[in-house]
């Protein structure tokens, strides 16, 4: 049943910079991964529809190019690495096949060149005997290897933009690593621009330089990784810091949470969509979305009560 128009992204602005990674946070249906569709335009339709704004690349609007260029400038000049490899790769072509057309078409490589560069970068991925896992089909792998298979396709082209979401969700720690080090030599070996969709904020404290904070489909804080962690100024970025599990901590201390549960879409408040969950909330919240305002160099934040949030949750 209908329950009429949904807004995923709300008036969310942000840019890269060549060569810098910036993250996108938040949780689960705020917004983060439709964000990054529709970067590449890719959204589906019906029944997603972008209906304004703008996504300057290179100082070209996206928005207004053909389907024909938008075609040469995904996976060649923008990567993007998907979050399911499961229903990314297709089940009934070769990995190798899968590679080497990405490389034959935006590289120009014939079959035979484009299948020794597939076997190359399945070993820089980290999976060992290469050409002889090339010939393999997506069923022979397992979950953690398909994600690095992705991550394979969107690096290679090197591209100029690599969108990556949520890339080791599929993987253990140790991989994760592993995998998040390859993209960022990429990142500083080519000068490409990272944008990173993650629910690790361990992974953006280590790899990142700057992050963006949504919620509801809006952006309620952006900030240099090391201030967001050292002076958050919004309650729902505090609070997700307050919510990550601490090993220099005594056992005994409780895991602090953020109470209640991410709005309905289709029934936002009028003001702030954090409002019912958040202890700082006034009147004037409920009635009206605060702007997101510059606090500091680079710092934005949306929220009417930013200077107090230092006294709602101690971040150690």
């Amino acid at each position: 049943m209908s329950e009429g128009e949904l807004k995923a992204v709300d008036g969310l602005s942000y840019n890269v910079k060549k060569g810098e990674s910036v993250a996108i946070v938040g949780e689960s249906a705020c917004g983060k991964s439709v964000s990054a569709l529709s970067i590449m335009r890719l959204i589906p339709y019906p029944p997603g529809i972008i209906v304004g704004g703008e996504i300057i690349f290179k100082g070209q609007d996206l928005l207004k190019v053909s389907e024909t260029e938008m075609r040469h400038i995904r996976g060649n000049r923008i990567g993007m690495i998907f979050q399911e490899p499961m229903t990314s790769l297709n089940p009934v072509l070769t990995i190798e096949l899968q590679l080497s057309e990405t490389l034959q078409l935006h590289r120009g490589l014939d079959k035979n060149a484009a299948g020794e560069e597939a076997s190359k970068l399945i070993k820089l991925v980290g999976i060992p005997d290469a050409a002889k896992r090339a010939k393999n089909y997506p069923h022979q792998f397992s979950g953690g290897m398909q994600q690095r298979i992705m991550i394979a396709m969107g690096l290679s082209c090197n591209p100029e933009l690599l969108i990556c979401d949520e890339p080791t969700t599929s993987v253990d720690v140790t991989v994760q690593a592993q995998l998040l080090e390859i993209i960022d030599n990429l990142r500083t070996q080519f000068g490409t621009a990272v944008i990173l969709i993650t629910h690790n904020l361990g992974i953006v404290a280590r790899y990142v330089d700057r992050v963006n904070v949504m919620y509801a489909g809006k952006m309620m804080e952006s900030a240099p990784t090391d201030v967001i962690y050292s002076e958050p100024r919004h309650p729902y970025t505090a609070g997700l810091l307050a919510s990550v599990p601490r090993l220099d901590l005594p056992r005994k201390r409780k895991l602090q949470v953020i109470p209640g549960l991410p709005p309905n879409l289709a029934r936002l408040v009028p003001g702030c969509p954090f409002f019912p969950r958040c202890k700082l909330a006034i009147e004037k919240c409920r009635q009206e979305m605060p702007q997101l305002e510059e606090i500091g160099p680079e710092h934005r934040v949306a929220c009417y009560r930013s200077a107090d949030v230092k006294e709602l949750v101690r971040v150690d």
